[in-house]
């Protein structure tokens, strides 16, 4: 992202805010592994998408209209000792000249300057409960500046959700934005071909896991977006199965849900397929229905659906092929109303993908679904699980677990499958195994 990305986007955001107010986000903590280990570093979403400032101990503040400036970012000063041991810093001058602030205060000095802004303003927006140290100290700045009502300082009169203004604008994607996604998309559909191709009787989840992350750091994604799902069998009938431990046997299947992270942008795929190369009957007939489901539920991503356009269109395929299979007995209409496709298809059809994976943004607006709009993401992954032990499904159905998952924008004429180099036919993935 360029600095005119993020200068527009603040623009945006003052632009929605009311006379005399203020905006805070502060930087996302560091996070301590165990002991003196620290996770590595991952910038707050709302923050980083605002600022492009990566470092911790930061705190953003929008004053729109101010004279002097209207963007101040509070940061760690330079310190050559500490960025000998720890990494450099941007410091006061950086922050202006690289990062676009209009002007940049050491962050131990917040204390002192923040609560003389708050003085002139009399709204602040602000996420509350997303940094409680920052909530203890603006706690204790307002009832400070109350405290000078009778020396005519009334300060702030009314906190709103910073949050409801920023996620909705962080919903519709950018073209850097979806440029970036489709980078990630393109590294992490690189990284599952090489998974498929690796694949083998014998081999372990976690050899897998390595493969994928080995292939994502080789093209410029250092980071997971999500913890990789690598789960073969009875594990693919786990839906958040992390722990990548186990052997794959000849005859099973193997679902990979992974994704790399580019430019902070997530990408989100999923594919199953045989460990062996060559899909058994069942798990062919299964894997075609949940193929079936996924292409009629991107057709439903286009300018005017509802939000759960797509889901219905899965569900109703779904539903249907399970009645044929004999999996489901009964009228699909009331199977459908009475969700009885929830004991083998029990999560939704996707969901909004961005900075997050699971990615902000309101899925219903006014009590009512969403209507899809150019520039927004979201995933399409439906999905069939019939652990062993399944009363009254036959033992050829157990241990399938098929989930299939791409990435799609809404563009003004349809969509675009952002994850569309990944195959997934049944001829496809035979052939590219069969390849190996």
């Amino acid at each position: 992202m360029t600095t005119n990305e993020f200068k527009r986007r603040r623009r945006q955001l003052m632009r929605m805010m009311e006379p005399s107010s203020i905006a805070i986000l502060p930087a996302a903590p560091v996070a301590v592994r165990n002991r003196d280990v620290e996770y590595p570093y991952r910038p707050d979403s709302d923050f980083y998408y605002l600022t492009g400032f990566a470092e911790p101990e930061a705190v953003a503040v929008l004053i729109p209209e101010r004279k002097h400036a209207e963007y101040i970012l509070f940061c760690r000063e330079r310190d050559q000792e500490k960025e000998m041991w720890d990494g450099r810093r941007a410091g006061q001058e950086g922050a202006v000249e690289i990062y676009g602030a209009d002007d940049s205060f050491p962050i131990g000095d917040l204390n002192e300057i923040l609560p003389r802004m708050l003085e002139q303003c009399g709204r602040v927006y602000y996420a509350m409960g997303c940094n409680l140290e920052l909530d203890k100290q603006m706690s204790e700045w307002i009832n400070g500046i109350r405290n000078k009502a009778r020396s005519g300082i009334n300060g702030p009169l009314e906190f709103i959700a910073l949050d409801h203004y920023l996620h909705d604008m962080r919903l519709y994607k950018s073209r850097s934005e979806l440029k970036a996604m489709r980078t990630a998309a393109k590294i992490s559909a690189k990284a599952h071909k090489r998974v498929m191709k690796a694949c083998r009787p014998g081999i372990m989840e976690w050899e897998l896991e390595a493969e994928f992350m080995h292939e994502c750091a080789t093209g410029g994604a250092r980071h997971q977006a999500y913890s990789p799902i690598v789960g073969g069998g009875e594990n693919g009938c786990v839906l958040h199965y992390t722990e990548n431990k186990d052997k794959l046997p000849d005859g099973d299947l193997l679902l990979i849900d992974a994704g790399c992270e580019f430019d902070y942008y997530a990408s989100d795929i999923t594919r199953t397929y045989p460990v062996n190369g060559k899909f058994s009957e069942s798990q062919r007939l299964l894997y075609e229905l949940v193929l079936k489901a996924q292409h009629a539920a991107i057709e439903k991503v286009k300018p005017g659906s509802h939000w759960d356009d797509p889901h219905q269109a899965a569900i109703k395929v779904i539903t249907k092929g399970l009645v044929e299979l004999g999996i489901l007995k009964g009228r699909v209409p009331n199977l459908i109303k009475n969700e009885a496709y929830k004991r083998f298809y029990m999560h939704r059809t996707g969901h909004w993908i961005g900075m997050d994976v699971h990615d902000v943004g309101d899925y219903k607006v006014d009590g009512s679904w969403r209507l899809l709009e150019p520039g927004m993401v979201l995933t399409i992954e439906p999905g069939l699980y019939i652990p062993a032990g399944s009363k009254g499904v036959a033992k050829k159905w157990w241990d399938i677990g098929i989930r299939i998952e791409d990435d799609v924008a809404v563009t003004r004429d349809g969509h675009d499958i952002l994850s569309k180099d990944m195959p997934k036919s049944v001829q496809e993935i035979e052939a590219l195994m069969g390849g190996r």
